[in-house]
């Protein structure tokens, strides 16, 4: 358990996760590969391609320099791809793709946070039209993703215009801290990945999920507690009172983040590239 409820006489606090392996069991941005295959965005090879990035994300055996060239190869995949369709065809195999591998443990740690009084921030190297339904799925109060950069013709143009990964993501939890005034030494931070050891270590109760080998020597060093999310389980399932968002209100929450369902796809072999993670 957490602790007591938040003094609101205190400056405010906040928990901030990584997504991908921490709150989720696979990729954000991988598991809509099939999706976007059959919505005629990418073809065959480039399903086995993602299918195996996949692999390689959840053994965690990829270098930099592979992570590397996964992350432009994907960059330029989406090139070209029209953002309306991406964000439909996210909204609407959302709910079948990413409910049922929620890790049980971090939708309670949410609850618990916000039954503390403190806001719940997803910080994720997936893109924005990925990232951002799952949040309002999880009830998170904001979310930080990378974002890519969309041309006059509403389609992607293969530039990342925000990329949030490694440093970046504790760039954005300072800043997030100094506009909302959070005391980043009463937040919480937790990631799966040694690239996010600059998200952990700024603020004052970091915790790695799942580590990768990097992670967990770091942490075990730190003295850093480790936990293991291993429960996979839908929300509508284990919160049945809970009413998931209608499909208008996720097709809303996809295009806020205008372009990067595949920048998640970029960020995706590349946030890799140090450890796990996204």
């Amino acid at each position: 358990m957490l602790g007591l409820v938040e003094n609101h006489s205190l400056p405010r606090t906040a928990a901030f996760f990584d997504l991908d392996k921490t709150v989720i069991a696979k990729s954000s941005t991988l598991t809509f590969s099939k999706s976007f295959y059959q919505g005629g965005l990418i073809n065959r090879r480039a399903v086995l391609r993602t299918a195996y990035a996949q692999f390689v994300f959840l053994a965690g055996g990829a270098d930099h320099d592979q992570m590397e060239r996964m992350r432009e190869y994907l960059s330029a995949l989406c090139r070209g791809w029209n953002v309306q369709q991406v964000k439909e065809i996210v909204a609407e195999t959302l709910h079948d793709l990413i409910d049922p591998i929620i890790y049980d443990e971090a939708a309670s740690l949410i609850e618990e946070h916000h039954a503390a009084g403190r806001d719940v921030v997803i910080v994720s190297t997936s893109g924005a039209e990925v990232v951002e339904p799952i949040g309002e799925l999880l009830g998170a109060d904001r979310v930080v993703a990378t974002r890519m950069v969309v041309g006059d013709d509403g389609c992607f143009t293969g530039d990342v215009e925000y990329y949030a990964y490694g440093p970046t993501k504790a760039e954005a939890v300072k800043e997030l801290a100094e506009s909302e005034g959070y005391d980043l030494a009463r937040c919480y931070a937790y990631s799966d990945s040694a690239t996010d050891v600059p998200m952990l270590e700024s603020v004052g109760h970091p915790h790695a999920v799942n580590p990768d080998r990097a992670l967990r020597r770091e942490a075990t060093a730190r003295e850093w507690p480790v936990l293991v999310f291993n429960r996979p389980v839908s929300l509508k399932q284990r919160l049945p009172v809970i009413k998931m968002p209608p499909r208008s209100a996720l097709l809303v929450a996809a295009a806020v983040g205008a372009a990067a369902a595949t920048a998640g796809l970029v960020w995706y072999a590349s946030r890799r590239r140090g450890g796990d993670s996204a």
